[in-house]
């Protein structure tokens, strides 16, 4: 029997500014990874976002990133591993106090953006996260990119961690994600998606941009909750991974306890 976290990155809102479709994904998915108010997200939003995972049973994580709310947090920032560490303690700790204020418990913490991606090939930076994690709360679970550095670095210090991989982004040879600026960096067709995600669990393969195999072993799918099918999108996953046999748990019931 295949198993498979189905997570989506949310409670992105700011203000006024209104992004995704949380209400509708929220009850598609298994975990949520929610903005702590740097790259998006503010403190209402964040109160919101915690509550609703919480009474459609959905496990809730953090998704701190870079301090940068105009480029959404995908713009690469010249940071230091401490600057890093702090930043990471702040936002988990931010988002953790509406998940107690809730009576809801915070299961895992999934980097956002170009910090994510920084540290999928960054030594430093990826310890920073790690170390930032653990010492806030050595229970939680890191969510990073399948075969990144952030997952070594997790294992050396003792901190769980899970493997991510991707329904609608293209993989680089080195498995690493198409930066968002190239062309075909995006998988826009729905069915090509769900294939893809088929394999990456039954497989563990990936056709990456190029056209080569390689290979993954993934604990958790993303979908991107502010793509403008993203509910469409969800369903269609959470219902091919149903009709595969394939099992939609959160992270705690696929990551083990140290």
């Amino acid at each position: 029997m295949f198993s498979i976290d189905l997570n989506s990155d949310l409670g992105e809102s700011f203000g006024a500014y209104k992004i995704g479709k949380d209400n509708e994904v929220i009850p598609l998915i298994s975990s949520a990874n929610v903005a702590c108010g740097f790259h998006a997200g503010d403190p209402n939003v964040m109160s919101k976002t915690v509550a609703l995972c919480k009474n459609n049973g959905i496990a809730i994580g953090a998704h701190p990133g870079f301090q940068d709310l105009q480029g959404f947090g995908r713009r690469n920032m010249n940071v230091s591993p401490d600057e890093v560490k702090a930043m990471i303690i702040y936002q988990v700790g931010a988002l953790d106090a509406f998940c107690k204020a809730a009576g809801a418990k915070l299961s895992h913490v999934k980097p956002h953006g170009a910090l994510y991606n920084m540290a999928a090939k960054d030594e430093r930076l990826a310890r920073a996260i790690c170390e930032g994690v653990y010492e806030f709360d050595s229970s939680l679970i890191l969510l990073g990119l399948s075969g990144s550095l952030m997952l070594r670095e997790a294992e050396k210090i003792g901190l769980r961690c899970a493997a991510e991989v991707f329904a609608d982004r293209a993989y680089e040879d080195d498995g690493t994600l198409v930066a968002r600026t190239k062309p075909g960096a995006m998988i826009t067709d729905e069915d090509k998606a769900v294939e893809r995600v088929i394999k990456m669990i039954k497989e563990h393969k990936v056709e990456t941009i190029s056209g080569k195999t390689i290979e993954l072993c993934p604990h958790s799918v993303c979908v991107h909750g502010d793509s403008e099918k993203a509910v469409v999108f969800t369903q269609k996953i959470r219902d091919s991974l149903n009709a595969e046999g394939i099992e939609i748990k959160p992270l705690e019931q696929l990551v083990e306890r140290r």
